[in-house]
């Protein structure tokens, strides 16, 4: 049976959530688990693959994992006690032989939390809209040898509780992408540049990049499939662990804000 897991999971105890060797990583992790259950033998032979990467120090509400298993419901059952106390597993699906979550994804949403708030949220919003649609995005990534151009169906900022929150949706994202949109919304928050410089910056990218916003205050939020997804209740001991744990504001946020929002299926 190929099987979907939603997962969330506070990034700062983690060098990404890429496999590295000899580094902490979310997806090392999440296979130990399953090689300690019996879930497969060779993550390789069941095909296990994750929507996409998260750098050192981003949280994630919303990520998904695939991979075939002959012990479906030892993986419902019981991953969620063998994982470390900084994953948990909050949804489950039954999905056809070829889904792969990173292919499969219909949209992505990411939210970044800036505290404290840098100033004019109305004028953030203003210069967050300007984002939407397709654009050559040069100047606020890392491209590479990669399309510069990418579609952004959705973005904007907001106001809840103690922060200032950007919403951003698409289909994909480069590289350090969201956390610099953070930056020059900052910087618009800030008085130190007027929207239509967003503008500018979209139409006639510069040579040099503007610098990623710090790590710590980006959230992947919502991965769409389509696809109905079955909720997991949070265990007591993982919920005693999250509330007991001190954290600077970022993963504060991440917590309270984000990571123990509830599931939607």
């Amino acid at each position: 049976m190929r099987l979907a897991l939603r997962f969330s999971y506070f990034g700062d105890g983690f060098f990404g959530s890429q496999m590295q060797p000899g580094l902490r990583t979310v997806e090392g992790e999440f296979i130990a688990a399953c090689r300690r259950l019996d879930l497969f033998e060779d993550w390789r032979e069941a095909g296990f693959s994750m929507a996409g990467r998260t750098d050192r120090g981003v949280h994630a509400r919303c990520q998904v994992c695939s991979f075939s298993t002959d012990e479906p419901d030892r993986a419902i059952r019981s991953l969620n006690r063998v994982l470390p106390e900084d994953i948990w597993c909050t949804a489950w699906a039954e999905v056809p032989g070829e889904f792969h979550p990173r292919y499969d994804a219909l949209s992505r949403t990411y939210r970044y939390y800036f505290f404290p708030a840098p100033g004019d949220t109305a004028r953030m919003h203003e210069a967050a809209e300007k984002f939407t649609g397709r654009h050559n995005f040069s100047a606020f990534a890392r491209a590479g040898d990669r399309n510069p151009e990418r579609e952004v169906s959705g973005a904007r900022v907001f106001e809840d509780g103690h922060f200032i929150i950007f919403e951003v949706t698409g289909v994909s994202f480069l590289w350090n992408m969201v956390r610099g949109m953070a930056t020059a919304l900052e910087r618009v928050g800030r008085g130190e540049i007027d929207p239509e410089e967003v503008a500018r910056l979209l139409a006639e990218p510069p040579g040099q990049r503007l610098p990623a916003a710090p790590p710590e205050g980006l959230v992947l939020w919502y991965i769409d499939y389509a696809i109905p997804f079955m909720p997991l209740p949070i265990d007591e001991k993982g919920r005693e662990h999250r509330g007991s744990r001190r954290y600077s504001y970022h993963t504060v946020m991440a917590e309270v804000s984000a990571l123990l929002a509830p599931e939607d299926g």
